[in-house]
């Protein structure tokens, strides 16, 4: 069972960012469309970027007890692609949502100081 560690940790930390997501409406519940287009396009970039390592020799699957073992392609496990999405969705979290409390960040300490002026 140990084999599903990783990608059983992937998909919950995944489904955490879902329900940030959710709560805060940052991505897919703000612009579900731009949102998968830019995760699939990170996803397809990164993939890119793997083939590229793994044909050259830099990038190899090692061996683990926690991976399942899986692989899409040589040297390309299951959980690479799983693994992608985690980076790029996180990424789109992180940059909307540090966007949003820079903002009210701003509009707080700008309230501040008209009531200073007063």
């Amino acid at each position: 069972m140990t084999a599903f560690a990783y990608l059983a940790g992937l998909l919950v930390v995944i489904g955490c960012m879902v329900l940030i997501d959710a709560r805060w409406r940052l991505v897919f519940w703000r612009a579900p469309l731009a949102g998968a287009l830019t995760v699939a396009t990170g996803v397809a970039f990164f993939l890119l970027w793997d083939a590229a390592g793994i044909v050259t020799g830099v990038f190899f699957r090692g061996t683990s007890e926690i991976v399942t073992g899986i692989e899409l392609a040589p040297e390309l496990p299951l959980e690479e692609p799983v693994f992608l999405v985690f980076l790029c969705y996180l990424t789109l979290v992180l940059v909307l949502g540090g966007e949003r409390v820079l903002a009210s960040r701003g509009r707080r300490t700008a309230a501040a100081e008209r009531e200073e002026r007063r």
